[in-house]
């Protein structure tokens, strides 16, 4: 799925079904930092603000529990944006993306010095957030960490049971085993490690020096199995929970970064040289095919709101996500579909 929608995008928004995309991203207006008559609706930035939040609420509805948002704001209004923002989402980044001496900025820059009488705004800002509450779906009654606690728990029971049943048949309470296990390593917490060998929650295998220490403090005819043929099953049990745990990740909201890519707070993609018809905010393709690969996953949904020349649709074309643009400017639309046609119905002409 590839669509720009030709409208206000409050309109749009509020047609669309709640929980229905993965990943905002998006470029609202600035206030007042362009020339072009929609960064400058409002005469006060109380009014700017009060626009943004009803956006902000549509994207609060939209976005999947597990989803991400990406919002850029001008470095003069970044920090008011932010704080509106945390009134819906749970703020996890501020990123600066430095935009450096490319395309003529740093000549820009030193023509304007003398009389600017500040210093030269050559950032922008990218706040990155999530739902409040993401960590608590991914990790409560049917998330990531309790479906993964009830496959290892079920998966590694048998050998649980083992070590417990010759527990219990020897006589001996886990206290009393962590207790002499305290004096034996000088841990200073009375359950510590023994507590893992027995009991239902964060189970582990002894180490076969723990092991062969638990047979020779049961002091009889316990603990029969060799520790190989437990650590055997054991591996086998593990690699079997290790297929089954990646059945549950898309509980989590996705981030995958690699040393090969920024992945500090701190980005400098240069900016987009001059063309016919360039959109005066348009972004990097390579820093939104960046945003695309690290919070989203093959398939995903991305909403951008503010589409302009659809460079956030590209990326995603480029990536295998789904898109889904609005912008109510009627030259940005053809724009935005002009660049991703051809790579759609060369992709036609490939597959049919």
């Amino acid at each position: 799925m590839w669509r720009v929608e030709h409208g206000d995008c409050l309109d749009v928004m509020r047609s669309m079904p709640d929980n229905s995309v993965d990943a905002v991203v998006t470029d609202p207006p600035y206030f007042k930092v362009k020339g072009d008559a929609w960064d400058r609706q409002w005469d006060k930035p109380t009014q700017f603000l009060a626009w943004l939040d009803q956006i902000a609420e549509q994207w609060q509805r939209l976005l999947k529990p597990n989803g991400s948002l990406y919002c850029f704001a001008s470095s003069k209004m970044a920090s008011r944006v932010e704080c509106l923002l945390a009134n819906r989402f749970s703020i996890l980044s501020h990123i600066v993306w430095q935009k450096g001496d490319d395309n003529g900025n740093g000549m820009h820059t030193r023509q304007h010095k003398p009389g600017f009488r500040n210093w030269f705004p050559q950032t922008e800002r990218l706040i990155f957030a999530e739902h409040y509450g993401a960590d608590n779906i991914a990790k409560g009654e049917a998330g990531y960490v309790a479906k993964c606690d009830e496959l290892r728990g079920f998966l590694f029971e048998p050998l649980r049971a083992y070590l417990d049943g010759e527990r219990e048949r020897a006589g001996w309470s886990v206290r009393r085993i962590a207790e002499e296990y305290q004096k034996v390593t000088g841990s200073r917490t009375v359950t510590g490690m023994a507590g893992h060998w027995f009991g239902k929650v964060q189970w582990m295998l002894p180490t076969e020096q723990n092991y062969k220490w638990l047979r020779e403090l049961f002091a009889g005819d316990y603990l029969r199995r060799e520790y190989e043929d437990l650590r055997h099953e054991y591996e086998d049990l593990r690699h079997e929970y290790e297929d089954l745990r990646r059945e549950y990740e898309d509980l989590r909201r996705p981030f995958s970064v690699t040393p090969d890519v920024p992945y500090t707070d701190v980005w400098t993609f240069p900016t987009v040289g001059h063309y016919k018809g360039k959109h005066p905010c348009e972004k990097p393709l390579t820093m939104m095919e960046h945003i695309i690969r690290t919070s989203t996953r093959p398939g995903a949904v991305v909403l951008d709101c503010f589409a302009g020349s659809g460079s956030t649709g590209l990326a995603c074309h480029n990536l295998g996500r789904s898109f889904i643009g609005i912008e109510r400017e009627a030259e940005y639309v053809a724009l935005a579909r002009a660049r991703i046609a051809p790579k759609i119905d060369r992709q036609r002409t490939m597959f049919s």
